[in-house]
């Protein structure tokens, strides 16, 4: 076995002098290995689990191509070249990312978040994320509130799903919100508007199941024996049926965990209409679409998921405040298409 480590030269298309690649040639006794498996080994100073997670981030080559499979076998003779990126910045930096501002005072920053803008840095999205945006917007309020690495941030959405954030600017404000989203207060209203597939039954209701981490994919979330999670409870309602194919639900969380409407309305048997997580299979239900429809719907490139209400008092005068958020484009185009599919017995 050959194990070289070099700094990369610096041109106009190569990574910064900062960035390190580290090139192995796999000897006839690691064929079939797995690959993150062999390059950590070979390595040495790298975990498993870092050399997935820089292969899956596309730092990886074999033989010049790109490798991005980290369980793909290993060939003998193959050079494998793995690039180190250099070290992220202790604390983010402030980038002019444009915010849609729904309110703001002293306290704190009511925000209409849009679809592909993550929260807060974290490895695979570094910078070009909310807290970024927020650095730039505040200027020197937001560092120190709520820790370095997510300064003024409350609770999340997820990347693709919109809507509704609030982000405290002082301290004083970032603890009274923590606790009240921490206590689940009833002053505290969060609802969202999400399409599913298929039609809940009842069409009003709510889901109880505690949510913990998958037992087999720890990326996941999942519906787990009591004792293993933590308890979670859902309230749902059809706003709109579409036949039986899919229906607009509005969502209203009695507690937040990660991805909970998500996991149980997919737990439910009617996940949300265009999650990669945790839609991955074609539904029955799309059968009932014409095909031009269904498609759009499958090709939805994100889960059709909104934060449409959010209301709580404030954390300083004790008002009460409420804020929506329309429907962004891209919902609101498919459910205009589905609104011009008249089904035969559809509920509105």
């Amino acid at each position: 076995m050959t194990a070289t480590s070099h700094l990369s030269a610096r041109t106009d298309t190569t990574p910064p002098p900062s960035a390190e690649t580290i090139a192995v040639t796999a000897p006839a006794a690691a064929a079939g290995e797995r690959a993150d498996r062999f390059l950590a080994g070979a390595i040495g100073s790298l975990s498993r689990s870092r050399v997935k997670a820089l292969i899956e981030a596309g730092h990886a080559r074999r033989d010049g191509a790109p490798l991005t499979d980290p369980a793909q076998p290993v060939r003998a003779g193959a050079r494998y070249e793995l690039r180190l990126p250099p070290p992220a910045p202790a604390t983010p930096v402030a980038q002019p990312i444009p915010l849609a501002v729904l309110y703001e005072d002293a306290d704190l920053i009511v925000l209409d978040k849009p679809a592909g803008l993550v929260v807060h840095p974290a490895p695979g999205n570094p910078d070009g994320t909310l807290v970024n945006a927020l650095l730039a917007h505040a200027g020197a309020e937001l560092p120190g509130i709520g820790g370095e690495q997510r300064p003024g941030i409350v609770h999340r959405l997820d990347k693709d799903t919109s809507g509704v954030m609030v982000v405290a600017k002082t301290e004083r404000a970032h603890r009274a919100l923590a606790h009240a989203f921490a206590e689940r207060r009833e002053e505290l209203e969060r609802t969202y508007l999400a399409l599913a597939w298929g039609l809940p039954a009842p069409p009003a209701g709510a889901i109880e199941a505690p949510i913990g981490r998958h037992p087999a994919d720890r990326k996941r979330m999942a519906v787990v024996p009591a004792g293993r999670g933590k308890p979670a409870l859902t309230r749902y309602a059809t706003e709109r049926a579409f036949g039986t194919a899919c229906a607009l639900l509005r969502c209203r969380l009695a507690t937040g965990r990660t991805h909970q409407i998500r996991v149980h309305l997919a737990h439910m048997g009617h996940p949300v209409v265009g999650d990669p997580v945790y839609g991955r299979r074609i539904p029955a239900a799309a059968r009932a679409l014409p095909p031009p429809l269904r498609a759009a719907l499958l090709g939805f490139p994100r889960q059709a998921l909104h934060a449409a209400t959010l209301g709580f008092r404030h954390p300083v005068t004790g008002a009460a405040l409420r804020f929506e958020s329309p429907l962004p484009a891209d919902m609101a185009g498919l459910l205009a298409r589905l609104g011009g599919w008249a089904p035969a017995g559809n509920e509105e």
